[in-house]
Order: C-alpha cells, then sequence, then structure tokens
C-alpha cells in the first residue's frame, strides 16, 4: 500500500519539481521578448542597461526587472560568445538570483548561467562577487564573461593573489568580480587592520555566486583563514612555568597515552597555584580557574606536555642549541618543522637553549562566517543535495536540482567489491586494459596522490599508456583533462581533477587550435580551425561509438558526493559514458563498516581468488554507511561553527567600531566617554559606593589620577571638605581631565590632535584585538576538559569568553586614556632627532631584506646534513621530498624555497 507521501508526490510532485515549474512562465516572458532585444543595435543593448540601471536605483525591485535584464544578457552573450542560453540555464541563473543552490550537471554551462543574476544584481551598482576555487579560474571565466559584460556595458574584473594594491582596488570598484574565496577573505581581514578607509578595498558584500559551492563551503570550511605575526616575547613565562614543572609528584597529574593527553588533579591544581602565587606569575587573590588566568594555564599545560609526555632523542634532538623534531615515521630530522600554541617553546625551556619567539594570530575567520556577511548569497555545483541540510542549517540556503538539457545517458555500473587490495587492483588493470583497447577514454579516479602514483606504476608494468593528474602535476591541468577524453586516452587522476574544466569527448577544440598556432605562429588561424574541427568531429565520432567516457573509481569516499563529481564527470550534455567502482574489504570505508559480515558471506559463496561481488545491495549498504560518516563529519563543523560563532560576534563589534572611528571626523566626544568611564572606575575602586568616608582609599585614588589621567589635583583636600561624595569627587576629575585634555589639544592644534586620538585608538585597538585572540585560543584548547565536571564546555566558553571581552575594553580604554595624558607636543630637535631615528631603522630593515633575499636566491648546502648520496646535478639522487619538506642538500630551507624551486 503506497504511504500519503507517495500519493502526493504522484499527484503534485516532489517539492524540486514545483519549483522548477514555478519558473516556466517567466522563462516563456524572456524567450517572447527575444525578437525585440535581438532587433536592439550593439549601442542599444548598452542603453537597455544604462535604463534598467536607472530604474534599480528609483526603487524598482531587481524581481520586477529580471524578464528584460535576461532577455538583454541572453543577447549580450549570443552575440559576444555565439552561445545562445538554454531554457535549463535561464532556470539556474533564476534560482541563484533567488539566493539558492542551483545543482547542475556537469557539462551544463555553470560558468555561463552565472552571468545572468551577476549582471541583474550588479545593476544596484553594488558590485558582485563571482567566487571561484582557484585564480587559474578566477582568471579564466573574468577573460572569457568579461566579454558579455562589455557588451552590456559592464565592467568585469579578476582579482587574483599576486596583483599589485591598485589592480586589488580597480578589481574591487568592478560592477563584477571573479575571486577566490582565500583571496576574499583575506582581503576582509587585511581591510580590518587598515588605518584609513581610503585603503580599504572591499566595498560591502552586496552578493556573492560560489562556482563549487560544495568545495568551498563545505570541504575548505574545516580550516579558517589566518593571518600571524610574530609574539611578544614571552621567554621569562616559559621558563618561570618550567621550573616549577618538574616538583610535580605523580598524584598531581593524569597521563591518557592512548590519546597522548595530561591533566592536571586537584592536588596538582592547588600546589601549582602556590607555587605560581609564590614565582610573582599568579596576581595575589588570581586562581587558575579565573578567565585572566587562561594564558597562564595554557603555559602550564604546555609545560606539562613537554616534560612529561615528549622525550628527548625520541620525539625531538637538542642540535646546536636548537630543538629538532623527528619524524615518527621515518625517524628522520625535521628541520624548519616546529610545533604550534607554544608547545615548542616549552621544550626549548625545558631544555635550557634559547627560547625562538612563537607567531600569533593577528587576525582569523572562517569560511562560513566570512560568507554570512553576505547581503544574499548563492551557489552553484554538480553535487549538494546529499549537503542540503547542512546548506539550509549553517547558511540558509536551499538546494534545487536543475533538469539536464538532454537526457542523462550514462550508465552507472553497480560496485564491484574484491576480497583484497592486490585481487581489485588487478581486476582494475584487466578493465582498463580491455576498454583501452576498443579506443574507449578513460579516467580512473583514485583518492591520494600515493594511491594514483601506485595505479601509474602498476599502468606502466603493463604497457598502458597514460597521463597522471595530481597536486603535483596541478599546473598541467587544463592541459592534461583536454585531452583527457582522446580516443584511447587511459588519464588517472586524484577525485577532484577536473573542476572547472570540462572532458570533452575527442578532446579540446581550443586546446588544439592554441597548441597548432603556437607551434606554427604563421599559420593562418581560420585554417587551422576548420582543419582542426573536422579532425576533432571525426575523432569524436570513433570515441561516442566506443561508448563516451568511461569512470572508474579505485574507492569509495567517506562522502557520496565526491563520488558524485567523479562520476558526473561523464556524459555531459547527453553524451554517452559509463561509471564503475572497484572496491576491496581492505578499503578504509569497507573496513571501518562491516567488513567481517561482508567476508563471510563472500566465504559462504565459495567466490574463487579474483572474483567481486556485484549487487545493488552492495550500493545500498555502502551509502547508508556514507550518509553516517557525512553526518557525523556535520556534527563536527556544527560544533566547531558555534565555538567560531562566539568569536565572530566579537569581531564584528571590535570590526564595526574600527570602521566608526575611520568614518569619524572628530573622535572628541568617544575619547571624552572612555576618559570619564576610566575616572568613573577608579572613584568605584577607592571610594565604593554605599561606604563609609573613613573606607576611602583617597590617597591611593590620588596617586591612580596622577598615573593614569596625568593630573595633579588634591583628592585628598576634596573628599575632606564637608558634604563631598563620590559624585562630587567624579564630577570634579571629569572636568579637570576635559579641561587638560582641551589645553592639550590647543598646544598641538586640533586637527593634529585628532590626528594623534584616531592612530592611537586604531593601533590599541588593533594590539587588544590580538591579544584577545591569543587569550581565546588558550581557553578553547583547555574548556574542554570541563566536561569532566558535567559542564557544557560551549556554554563555558561563551561565558568566560564574554568576561574576557569586557576586560578588554576596560583595558583598551585605560590604555588610550593614559597614553594620551602622557603624549606632548615635541620640540623641533626632537623631531629633528626621530626622523633620523626612523630613516637609520629603515635603511637597517633594507640591508636586512636585501641580505635575506640573496640568501633565499643562493641556498648553500651543508655536506653534513644532506642526504646520503645527494648530487646537486642529478635530481635522481634527491629522493621524494614533499614541497614543505627540508631540502635534502641540507641547507635547512624547506624544499620548495630551495632546489625544489630548481627543479
Amino acid at each position: 500500500m503506497l504511504g500519503i507521501g507517495t500519493i502526493a508526490k504522484k499527484v503534485f510532485g516532489s517539492p524540486n519539481d514545483r519549483k522548477i515549474r514555478a519558473t516556466r512562465p517567466i522563462i516563456e516572458k524572456i524567450n517572447a521578448l527575444e525578437p525585440q532585444f535581438e532587433a536592439l543595435s550593439d549601442d542599444g543593448l548598452k542603453d537597455k542597461t544604462e535604463e534598467l540601471a536607472q530604474r534599480a536605483m528609483k526603487g524598482e525591485s531587481l524581481d520586477d526587472l529580471l524578464v528584460e535584464a535576461f532577455a538583454n544578457c541572453r543577447e549580450g552573450a549570443r552575440r559576444a560568445l555565439g552561445l545562445r542560453a538554454f531554457d535549463v540555464q535561464l532556470m539556474g541563473g533564476i534560482f541563484l538570483h533567488q539566493g539558492n543552490i542551483a545543482e547542475m550537471r556537469t557539462g551544463e554551462g555553470k560558468t555561463l548561467v552565472a552571468t545572468f543574476p551577476a549582471y541583474l544584481n550588479a545593476l544596484t551598482g553594488k558590485g558582485v562577487h563571482i567566487v571561484t576555487v582557484n585564480d587559474y579560474l578566477a582568471k579564466r571565466d573574468s577573460e572569457w564573461m568579461g566579454k558579455v559584460y562589455a557588451a552590456l556595458g559592464l565592467t568585469c574584473a579578476s582579482l587574483l593573489s599576486d596583483g599589485s594594491e591598485d589592480e586589488k582596488r580597480d578589481a574591487y570598484q568592478a560592477d563584477i568580480t571573479y575571486a577566490t574565496n582565500n583571496e576574499l577573505g583575506f582581503d576582509y581581514l587585511r581591510d580590518n587592520r587598515k588605518a584609513e578607509l581610503s585603503q580599504m578595498h572591499q566595498r560591502g558584500h552586496n552578493y556573492a555566486i560560489i562556482d563549487e559551492v560544495d568545495s568551498i563551503l563545505i570541504d575548505e570550511a574545516r580550516t579558517p583563514l589566518i593571518i600571524s605575526g610574530p609574539a611578544e616575547d614571552r621567554s621569562e613565562l616559559y621558563i618561570t612555568v618550567d621550573k616549577v614543572i618538574p616538583s610535580l609528584e605523580d598524584e598531581h597529574f593524569e597521563i591518557d597515552e592512548k590519546n597522548q593527553g595530561i591533566s592536571l588533579t586537584d592536588e596538582g591544581n592547588e600546589f601549582l597555584e602556590e607555587e605560581l602565587s609564590r614565582q610573582g606569575v599568579l596576581p595575589e587573590g588570581q586562581t587558575m580557574y579565573d578567565p585572566e588566568s587562561t594564558t597562564i594555564v595554557h603555559h602550564v599545560n604546555q609545560g606539562l606536555r613537554a616534560h612529561k609526555l615528549l622525550t628527548r632523542d625520541k620525539d625531538y634532538i637538542v642540535r646546536d642549541d636548537k630543538v629538532v623534531l623527528i619524524d615518527e615515521f621515518t625517524g628522520r630530522m625535521m628541520y624548519g618543522r616546529r610545533l604550534s600554541n607554544g608547545l615548542h617553546q616549552a621544550i626549548e625551556a625545558k631544555e635550557g637553549v634559547p627560547i625562538q619567539p612563537e607567531n600569533v594570530t593577528l587576525a582569523s575567520v572562517t569560511f562560513q562566517n566570512y560568507f554570512r556577511l553576505y547581503d544574499k548569497l548563492a551557489g552553484m555545483t554538480g553535487t549538494a543535495l546529499t549537503e542540503a541540510e547542512e546548506f539550509a542549517e549553517i547558511y540558509g540556503l536551499g538546494v534545487v536540482e536543475i533538469p539536464t538539457n538532454r537526457e542523462v545517458a550514462r550508465i552507472d555500473k553497480d560496485d564491484a567489491v574484491y576480497r583484497t587490495t592486490k585481487e581489485k587492483f588487478d581486476g582494475i588493470i584487466e578493465e582498463i586494459q580491455a576498454a583501452h583497447e576498443t579506443g574507449q577514454p578513460i579516467l580512473v579516479g583514485t583518492t591520494s596522490i600515493e594511491k594514483s602514483e601506485f595505479l601509474s606504476g602498476l599502468l606502466k608494468a603493463a604497457g598502458i599508456p597514460h597521463n597522471v593528474l595530481n597536486a603535483r602535476q596541478h599546473e598541467k591541468e587544463a592541459e592534461i583533462i583536454a585531452d583527457a577524453g582522446k580516443l584511447g586516452a587511459v588519464t588517472i587522476a586524484t577525485n577532484m581533477a577536473g573542476r572547472g574544466t570540462d572532458i570533452q569527448l575527442g578532446g579540446n577544440v581550443e586546446m588544439k587550435v592554441l597548441e597548432a598556432l603556437t607551434a606554427d605562429p604563421d599559420a593562418d588561424p581560420e585554417e587551422t580551425r576548420k582543419r582542426i574541427e573536422a579532425e576533432h568531429a571525426d575523432e569524436k565520432q570513433k570515441v561516442l561509438a566506443a561508448g563516451g567516457l568511461f569512470v572508474l573509481a579505485t574507492e569509495r569516499h567517506e562522502s557520496r558526493r565526491i563520488d558524485n563529481q567523479l562520476r558526473g564527470r561523464s556524459g555531459r550534455q547527453g553524451d554517452p559514458g559509463q561509471s564503475s567502482f572497484f572496491l576491496s574489504l581492505e578499503d578504509d570505508l569497507m573496513r571501518i563498516f562491516g567488513s567481517e559480515r561482508l567476508d563471510k558471506v563472500l566465504s559462504t559463496l565459495g567466490m574463487q581468488e579474483g572474483e567481486a561481488i556485484v549487487h545493488p545491495w552492495v550500493n545500498k549498504s555502502l551509502e547508508k554507511a556514507q550518509a553516517k560518516v557525512e553526518g557525523r563529519n556535520f556534527d563536527i563543523r556544527k560544533q566547531l561553527l558555534k565555538f567560531d560563532d562566539v568569536m565572530n560576534d566579537q569581531r564584528k563589534v571590535i570590526f564595526g567600531q574600527r570602521r566608526e572611528i575611520m568614518e569619524a571626523e572628530d573622535l572628541n566626544e568617544i575619547i571624552a566617554d572612555m576618559r570619564h568611564q576610566v575616572i568613573d572606575d577608579l572613584v568605584t575602586e577607592h571610594m565604593p559606593p554605599r561606604s563609609y568616608a573613613d573606607q576611602w582609599d583617597v590617597e591611593g585614588l590620588q596617586t591612580q589620577v596622577r598615573e593614569t589621567l596625568g593630573l595633579d589635583v588634591p583628592v585628598v583636600e576634596w573628599a575632606d571638605e564637608e558634604g563631598v561624595d563620590d559624585a562630587d569627587i567624579r564630577e570634579r576629575l571629569e572636568k579637570a581631565s576635559d579641561d587638560y585634555m582641551a589645553e592639550k589639544a590647543e598646544a598641538f592644534g586640533n586637527e593634529t590632535m585628532r590626528t594623534i586620538e584616531k592612530q592611537l585608538l586604531l593601533e590599541t585597538i588593533g594590539n587588544k584585538w590580538q591579544e584577545h585572540l591569543l587569550t581565546l585560543e588558550h581557553l578553547r584548547s583547555v574548556v574542554g576538559f570541563r566536561g569532566y565536571a558535567q559542564r557544557d564546555p560551549l556554554n563555558e566558553y561563551k561565558n568566560e569568553s564574554f568576561q574576557l571581552f569586557e576586560i578588554m575594553l576596560d583595558s583598551l580604554r585605560l590604555e588610550v586614556t593614559q597614553k594620551l595624558a602622557r603624549i606632548r607636543p615635541m620640540s623641533k630637535e626632537e623631531q629633528e632627532r626621530l626622523i633620523a631615528d626612523l630613516e637609520e631603522r629603515q635603511r637597517q630593515a633594507n640591508d636586512a631584506a636585501a641580505s635575506a633575499s640573496d640568501l633565499a636566491e643562493s641556498p648553500r648546502p651543508n655536506p653534513e646534513l644532506a642526504l646520503e648520496g645527494f648530487d646537486e646535478e642529478d635530481p635522481s639522487t634527491w629522493g621524494k621530498p614533499g614541497r614543505n619538506d627540508p631540502c635534502p642538500c641540507g641547507s635547512g630551507k624547506k624544499f620548495k624555497h630551495c632546489h625544489g624551486k630548481l627543479a
């Protein structure tokens, strides 16, 4: 018997079907306008853009302008690129404008689809950002689609990581800006460290369309963007903490060897509190449980780990007064590699060697919180439905599956499951050989660089010619993908290969033409293109006859989405194709999820070696396993985001205040409010409300007023006057400080004083925020232990981070007030001395930079530290170092900065 839901779906269609049907009338209206826009001249298209922009500025909604804007954009694309958008592409554009994710199959023309909502939303003059996964695609798409925008009278630019400040400014001023997610995020952080509005590049966050949205908002959203710099020297704190740790007894701490964790017991906490108070590290009356003690607790934990978990000559060695880590897998020394979060410094203190400075976070943001800044967000990808819950919950984005222009003709076979990895690879080689002999092009998907190179070795042994595409060949991606659809081509690739670049059957015509003209620059471009197009048409027919592109995957990924991406490389625009997954019980996913049961089933079936089980049930059970893993990963990301949201609220306050300060002409009122708040705090501290006069500490108040406000006023005498209370003292101090600062402003000149106030305030906010970020990092690293006390770590983090934020604001007010009270106008001689000093420092910095540059360009190998048998002239003797590994020449530099740069 059918359920109510099933019957309703049959009668009314699925929710996705209903959304698709709702766009049909809009598309019919756009199509009806086509003859009218075809009749317009080239200038007529630009005039239409101007008219639509004027209407948008006057308040007409973009929804009302959509039909005319899309019709104009379609005609602009037809004239500029020779491409007339299909109805399904217009449909994708409508959903993107509405702030959804459009799931469109590979080859459906997502790059063109983005031009429609981008053009419509750019009419407001607020700018549109189109986000891509790498610089190559940002540059390619902006040059390619820029022709469409130019035909319509709009400006378009790409924002590249190696661009100059002027190029960046111009890119952000364009109507449509193509950029990578990393560059946008980093520019947001950089902008909020600038001292003047004119130096900031981003002009707000109006509307963004994210290409490969699942990759950017889910896969890459696990790690935040961080701008770091050298921290202040904390050597004394490391050394002081290090003196205390050896005196701890076994009952003072507990070690979890399995998870390499260590924590203090209650006795240990009490013992350390006493010791640290005696050493003057913990201020009087402060405990290790107070929010202000977070940094000290962090240093204690790192000291504990250095002494009790890490062993000299096993985890690290000391050489030339430096702590050098040892790779636990290879036993080699890892020069230049350092442990983070102060652990390396704790080991240096333990071993009594010079303590190198830490790097500290200057600013950070997660992609989740950066992209949630946009007033409207949209995305495109071939695979998003499996993550629809996450997109809806985190970003408020709906996912709509757009129908293909032509019916999908790809055949997706059931998975073939083997008992061992060896049997699986034997089966894969056999399958590749059989397809290769028929001329069918094959794309072989692997999950890692190592596996792609291992399979490459097997194919070489079998005598099958092939290409390998992984992170080591990423510069050749477009070239390799262009050849992947040729007759008989075999391409081994990691799972993400080819995102943003289509595999065209018979090869890529544009790439072939480019290669031919590069080889023979004197050839006639038109003749060359005609000849290559004819050859391509012939080869494409042969590939179609052979069955189209065959995608063969060597393993299932944790996420169904990644598997679907790989499948989607085949069967574009109605082309034939097939996909097949080859698995073994020794694969990670199979091993973790029920391989023993499957092994018993296979044994019971009496399967011979080399045989595979192929059945829909296996597919279903694997997809259930993948769904469980996806759910678990989503929960982890959600939890991380909850912690980051706490910091994000504070980040918005600080960045908002910085912007207000930069926009303000006169900060006198803000500065006065801060000064009055400081006075209020001082009076409250020394003359508590509802206390008697004999309980007041007026002498202490007078001293503090002199130190903090630079005022020499008779507070003690005021307090002795009849009928004077704390409110009177507060009022007199406020008046005295206001008069003192007014005199100072007159001495400097009002304009100079305002500039000093602005720069001082911005600099102090930057420094305090930086210190606060470090404290929050330390709090984050220890707050998880609160769970053992049946307290929710997230609530604890929220409460304590709020207290720390309040403490930071109090400290900010105090520091700004103190610094402004102490500044004085400089004499002419002092100014000349300061300028000479600054010029000398700049010269020294330039000399140091020049010598560092010389060193970087000419690596000097140390033969004693070089890899055995290393020969500078023979790369085959260098081993296989990773880009971030130490160079085998022994220079101590990373490989990518030394011989890897020359290789």
